[in-house]
């Protein structure tokens, strides 16, 4: 057996490894709830049924709702405050940049419960608390520290000459940000979309803390599908892969450039 081959057996080995999880999940999702039993978990359904498929939909699809009022509009705002903040920290340097993007950095090291308190004074001072839009706001701000990280690593691999050049046709910041550096900036916006989106969707702490029972988002909603009595073990996977549908989805479409964005700037800047 060649090296090839080893290592196809090693990768293949590794891939049902990770599959197992998912195959759990599949199989005992089609059991009828006499069925769904943690000694059964390998065993494939007796009864094929997809009853517990319609159950997870109709209690998470208020909080499936709620999810992309979230992530969809959070992430496309971090998208665009990080790019323009990694933009001006990159291109066009200023007395104290260096101190500003430090400072940024600090951010991604507070931890949600160090500032649970405070924001939800702030939330309900603004009078957002309770709602989509005061999540939002929590994530976006959140978000910014790494969204600029990225940003800035990514535009420092853009030649300066390009931005010379503009500055020398007349170009202005903003005018050189849309021209020249937004159409090549495809694989950052990948990244951060990914990144942003992944985290709001799976988000429960923030949800908990800052949103009402009208307002929860799948994460919520999944943790509170159980039973008094018997757990309902077929519906709680169900669901499990219900929620996991959309962040599957986004990264199969934007997962092409997912790498490419990340390692830029990582010989550079």
């Amino acid at each position: 057996m060649t090296t090839k081959h080893v290592r196809f057996a090693l990768l293949l080995l590794f891939v049902l490894l990770f599959l197992l999880p998912v195959y759990v999940l599949l199989v005992t999702s089609f059991k009828p709830l006499s069925e769904a039993d943690p000694s059964q978990a390998w065993n494939l359904p007796r009864v094929w049924t997809t009853e517990a498929w319609g159950v997870a939909w109709e209690k998470l699809q208020p909080g499936i709702v709620n999810s992309f009022l979230l992530a969809v509009p959070g992430s496309l705002i971090s998208a665009a405050l990080g790019a323009m903040n990694g933009y001006v920290l990159s291109k066009w340097r200023f007395p104290g940049s260096e101190l500003v993007f430090t400072l940024f950095l600090f951010g991604m090291f507070v931890p949600y419960q160090g500032v649970m308190i405070p924001l939800v004074q702030l939330m309900v001072n603004l009078g957002v608390y309770g709602g989509i839009p005061g999540l939002v706001l929590a994530h976006v701000v959140y978000g910014i520290p790494i969204c600029t990280l990225i940003f800035r690593n990514y535009y420092v691999t853009i030649p300066d000459e390009l931005i010379e050049a503009s500055r020398v046709d007349g170009a202005g910041m903003l005018r050189t940000f849309a021209s020249i550096v937004l159409p090549v900036s495809g694989p950052a916006f990948a990244v951060v979309i990914i990144w942003q989106f992944t985290s709001m969707w799976n988000d429960f702490l923030f949800a908990i803390f800052l949103t009402g029972p009208s307002s929860w988002p799948t994460t919520v909603m999944l943790n509170n599908i159980a039973g008094a009595q018997t757990v309902p073990y077929s519906q709680q996977m169900a669901a499990a892969i219900l929620a996991s549908i959309p962040t599957m989805i986004i990264y199969v479409l934007l997962g092409r450039f997912f790498m490419r964005g990340l390692m830029a700037g990582a010989l550079k800047g």
